[in-house]
């Protein structure tokens, strides 16, 4: 048995060699740390890029369980209580709400998170936009906010998903 393992190695070692990156984020673009409305953490969010594509990542804590909707938002701003400063949807391209709508969908539009039991989630998502695009409307003069809302987003609902209350808020910077 031993030799067969031993035997197995090299090529083991080839196999490890020929696997490819290119398809793994390495270039950090920006970050936004989310916080609720009394001001306690929320999570984090991560842009990455991938070749000519931008990648997000969030992950949150403290939430309650369940879906909740996370939506890239047009202005850089989070004032509590409601994070209304954050405006609508990032949508630079003027399209109609969500990924199921066949008008669909903004660039702000990002899958729900699945929040389980002990209140965290995570949730990672390529943005619809090649990267130089989108890193334009990110960027803008007013910036970009990323926002997590108390329920599920439906994925069809023009403006903004039916997805309730905005719960947690935060500023992307470079």
């Amino acid at each position: 048995m031993r030799s067969k393992i031993l035997a197995a190695l090299p090529a083991l070692a080839f196999l490890a060699g020929c696997q490819t990156i290119a398809d793994v984020p390495t270039e950090r673009l920006g970050s936004a740390t989310l916080r609720f409305a009394n001001g306690l953490p929320a999570g984090t969010a991560q842009f990455y890029g991938n070749g000519s594509q931008v990648d997000v990542t969030v992950a949150l804590g403290g939430f309650s369980a369940g879906e909740h909707a996370v939506h890239l938002h047009t202005t850089g701003s989070c004032v509590a209580p409601d994070f209304t400063s954050a405006g609508g949807h990032l949508n630079p391209r003027g399209n109609e709400h969500g990924t199921l709508n066949p008008q669909g969908a903004h660039l702000g539009d990002l899958p729900n998170v699945t929040i389980g039991p002990e209140g965290a989630g995570t949730v990672s998502a390529t943005l619809t936009m090649p990267r130089d695009e989108a890193l334009e409307a990110i960027y803008d003069a007013d910036g970009t906010a990323i926002v997590v809302h108390a329920g599920p987003d439906d994925y069809k609902s023009d403006p903004a998903g039916a997805a309730g209350s905005r719960v947690a808020c935060g500023v992307f910077t470079r």
